[in-house]
């Protein structure tokens, strides 16, 4: 059977959200980052409940939450290779430069949200979901071409929203 139902999906919550919790807590050792993490899951099943078969359901609810944890630690892992290159060349991070690194993040949401629908949307899907070009194009029904483009794009727009200098 392809698709989940409103119903169906409130089941699947109440029968799995405790355990999708748990195995994120038992990878991230965060109980707060484990229930963020956990609505995520269950938000992308929701956006994908038309095509999911409920006899997969549950592999795709823990390989979204082991991907989003993936994704949430690769990112840690640039945040903290930033801040480390600039202790590097300081000997000392500055309350100057945790402001700064704050502004310079409020700056790269802003200037995300202010992407074109299109490109961002190809943006995200290869940045945050981790998703190849390959599998945004299959996703979008698009060409590969056409997603090297709108991720090119959304690049250059990003370049030019963020004028940040270390």
């Amino acid at each position: 059977m392809l698709g989940l139902g409103k119903r169906e999906f409130i089941e699947l919550f109440n029968r799995m959200y405790l355990p999708i919790r748990n195995y994120i807590y038992y990878k991230t050792g965060n109980i707060d980052l484990a229930e963020d993490i956990a609505q995520d899951t269950f938000i992308k099943v929701w956006e994908k409940k038309d095509e999911i078969r409920e006899k997969t359901v549950k592999v795709l609810l823990y390989t979204i939450a082991g991907n989003l944890c993936k994704n949430y630690y690769e990112h840690q892992q640039v945040v903290f290779e930033f801040a480390n290159r600039f202790r590097q060349s300081n000997n000392a991070v500055s309350p100057e430069f945790e402001l700064e690194l704050k502004e310079f993040q409020h700056k790269l949401e802003n200037a995300i949200g202010k992407l074109n629908e299109k490109n961002r949307i190809v943006f995200l899907m290869n940045r945050i979901d981790g998703l190849t070009y390959n599998q945004i194009a299959e996703n979008l029904s698009l060409s590969v071409k056409a997603v090297e483009k709108r991720m090119k794009n959304a690049l250059d727009e990003l370049k030019k929203s963020i004028e940040y200098k270390i």
